[in-house]
């Protein structure tokens, strides 16, 4: 019998394969600022909170408010052109069901704000599946920071080495390493090789279709 009791999913890229849309919208809207930012530097910025990518590409340069306008800005670009494409990675709609009928509690744990979580959950009817959702509002400090994933566990009632977090991105693996989480890691943005650093992986697949994911049910 598995000691994990829950199942943790980043959101972009780990349930959607949607981070070149978000890339491409930080890229036009980064370089209309004036940041002369090529799409691979851009690739690379794109973790953590918005308001954190907009002060690490221009310090002090925005307040508070102009951060969040310009946030809602890129998301709903963002939104506009994923939308004729939104859908689930291949088998995570099985995967889900069939977690849910194993009573396995389920939780998202995403640096997107509540905007583009219920875009997903509620576009795709998938909602109920979830008893916890963190967002990037529910959190002082980002990932890798461990304190969107810890409080995921905390909110279903399980203890952090009885989850698997679900993730895509190097640094999403490092926030499931320091919440003492195993994780499996889903190559859609970044190849196996990248992360190769990190002891808490646990698999590697490219979508929901691959067979080890029925391992982690029984």
């Amino acid at each position: 019998m598995s000691v994990h009791k829950a199942f943790l999913f980043d959101l972009n890229g780990t349930m959607i394969d949607d981070m070149q849309y978000h890339i491409k919208a930080w890229h036009r809207i980064l370089n209309e600022l004036g940041a002369t930012i090529s799409l691979e530097r851009t690739k690379e910025e794109c973790y953590g909170k918005n308001h954190e990518l907009l002060e690490r590409i221009f310090p002090g340069r925005f307040t508070y408010e102009e951060k969040d306008r310009m946030s809602l800005e890129k998301e709903k670009q963002y939104q506009a052109e994923f939308r004729p494409h939104l859908k689930l990675i291949d088998g995570l709609d099985t995967f889900l069901k069939e977690a849910k009928d194993a009573g396995i509690k389920m939780a998202i744990g995403s640096a997107a704000i509540m905007y583009n979580i219920d875009f997903v959950l509620d576009g795709l009817n998938i909602r109920h599946y979830f008893d916890a959702i963190v967002s990037a509002d529910d959190v002082t400090e980002s990932k890798p920071n461990p304190e969107t994933y810890l409080k995921c566990a905390a909110q279903l009632g399980i203890q952090p080495e009885q989850c698997i977090v679900f993730e895509d991105a190097p640094k999403g693996v490092e926030a499931a390493a320091n919440a003492n989480m195993d994780c499996v890691i889903i190559t859609t943005m970044h190849t196996k090789e990248e992360f190769a650093a990190y002891n808490n992986a646990i698999g590697i697949i490219e979508n929901y279709n691959d067979t080890f994911v029925q391992t982690l049910l029984q």
